[in-house]
Formats: structure tokens, sequence, C-alpha cells
């Protein structure tokens, strides 16, 4: 029998060290170590034969060309959609809207004509019905599982084999064969390993939802973002109905697309002029205003900049510049 061992473990590397410090001799992030107990020779077992090695001229891109959403935005930045085998991480701060997206996502696919499951480990699945019934996500293709342990998640990845599957959130599943707190640098690296590994055996794309740090970083350990093919990010607050998406990292296009959604009662709407909306409560005419293009990434937007000038006793007049 394996014998098990105390390391201390960074949350932001994953890098182990025998004692605990207050800093990590790795990436240099202050009060990131935590303790866990591994086993030295715990390892993934493979799920099939591997395949044998096939000429590249043989391999045709069809197979691995994206398949839409149909959600507009959404698909804007992942280049068409997503692509078969592909595992995608998507972060964004609380309450921004991260699982009514992949909810809607899910939904489009499944009246599409796709069996598409969503795994929730944070929601309960009665939480889950009433969200979909909001936002209008009901579907008979569209699968409902509450589920945290990732023995039982493979084991539905292999009895339904969906299109695409949902994962919320990464940092909720755990592995049994490791003794480690859902959430701590082991598990999610072994459960996004095992959900990778899934992915590639079976071309099923798997999307999970990620919890984000204070400071608005992904949670978890830095190779989560380097073992997945797409990192998402969703951008916006409570106060204003705008979301912004934007790709982080892409392995099968471009990182300058953003996406934009507008926030309503039955969820989140793509928005194909954003200018609109940004220039919606401007009065034309007014002194101190001008409308100005902007690019982001490859999308030129039109805001409006503000001026203000007052006149002042000091030697050298302050300046002040906000939201710019």
């Amino acid at each position: 029998m394996a014998r098990t061992r105390t390391v201390f473990r960074c949350m932001s590397c994953g890098a182990g060290a025998p004692k605990w410090s207050g800093r990590c001799s790795s990436c240099g992030d202050w009060n990131t170590l935590s303790e866990e107990l591994e086993t030295p020779d715990a390892g993934l077992e493979p799920l099939a034969a591997s395949s044998p090695p096939t000429p590249i001229t043989q391999l045709t891109a069809a197979d691995g060309a994206p398949v839409p959403t149909g959600i507009a935005e959404l698909d804007r930045v992942l280049g068409g959609g997503f692509v078969p085998g592909s595992v995608t991480l998507l972060g964004g701060e609380p309450g921004v809207g991260k699982s009514t997206l992949v909810l809607q996502a899910l939904a489009a696919r499944a009246r599409a004509g796709a069996r598409v499951l969503y795994v929730t480990g944070e929601e309960s699945a009665d939480q889950v019905r009433l969200r979909a019934e909001r936002i209008d996500a009901l579907d008979d293709n569209l699968l409902l599982a509450a589920e945290t342990a990732m023995g039982n998640v493979a084991v539905h990845l292999e009895a339904v084999r969906p299109e695409l599957v949902v994962v919320d959130s990464v940092q909720t599943l755990f592995d049994a064969r490791f003794s480690s707190a859902p959430g701590s640098v082991t598990q999610v690296r072994e459960c996004a390993h095992r959900l990778v590994q899934i992915a590639k055996a079976t071309g099923t794309s798997v999307l999970l939802v990620g919890h984000v740090t204070k400071d608005g970083q992904l949670s978890g350990p830095r190779v989560l973002e380097h073992v997945v093919d797409t990192v998402l990010s969703l951008d916006g607050d409570r106060h204003h109905d705008l979301r912004i998406l934007r790709a982080v990292k892409h392995r099968f296009g471009s990182t300058d697309e953003i996406g934009m959604f507008s926030v309503h009662g039955d969820g989140l709407a793509s928005m194909a002029d954003p200018s609109s909306l940004l220039l919606g409560d401007r009065t034309p005419g007014l002194p101190g205003s001008v409308v100005v293009p902007a690019l982001e990434g490859q999308r030129p937007l039109l805001v409006e900049v503000q001026s203000l000038v007052a006149g002042s006793s000091l030697a050298q007049p302050r300046r002040s510049a906000q939201g710019l």
C-alpha cells in the first residue's frame, strides 16, 4: 500500500514544498501554500487503447471543424463554435452571468438536435430547473446531473456520450483517489486532467466554469490554464447591464475578438450593435462631449468622452481621468 505524505502546495502555481512558508519559492506569491495529503504513485488510468499513428495527410480538417453554439457573440469569440474534443475554461466574478451563459449555450445546441449534459456541483437540480425555466432553456436533449464525484461524472459521460458537457464548477469536483478537499490544487489539477483525457478520447467538447480570486485571477493552479485549449473571461459588474466576453487563450483561433452581451430578465442577449447601447443616453450637441471610435481587439466601438474644465487657484491645476 502506498504511503501518503504531507505536501504544502502553492494555490497559484501548484509547486510543492516539504514545509510551510509565507512565500512560495517557485512563483513568489505570498500566503498561497496549503497543506495536502497525497499518494505519490496515484495516477490516471487510460480510458481506451491508444489510436495508432496516422499520416497527417490522411486527416481531414472537417473532423475538427467548430460546431456553432447558436449564440452569435459566443461563436464570435470562439471562432465559429466549440471544436470537437476541445476543453474550454470560463472564468468571471460571482454573479456576472457565467452559469446563465453556459446554460443558454447548452439549450441552443439541444434545440439543434444535439445531446448535451449539464453537470452542476454548486446548485441542486431543482435550482437549475428554475433558472432554465426563467431563461427558456428547457429541452429534452438537455440532460442534467447534480454530481461532484469525478468517477461518477466519467460514468455519466460514457453512458450519455454528449456533444457538449458543462461542468459548473471545476472547483467542486473531487477524485476519491486523493484525500485532499475539493477545490485544492491536487483535486482541481487531477479532475481537469481526467476531463481532458475524456474529451480527447470521445470527441466531447467540455466547458469548465471556474472561480476567480479576489484580484480577478482564475482560482486554482496555473497548470489548469495550460491543459485546456481555450480560456474565456466574462467581465462586468452587477450595477450595469453590459457583459464582455474575451478569449485569454485560444488554440483554435484569435484572441483579439470580444463578445458583448446585455443582461435581461430572460438571460444574456447578444449585442450586434453595442455602440447603440453605449451612446443610448447621450444628448447630441452638448459642449465638452465627443464621440470617439475605439478599437477593442478587432472590434470598433463608438464611445463618448466627456471633459469638464473649471478654474483653479492652484499653481499647478490638477488633472484627472476616469474610465479611460
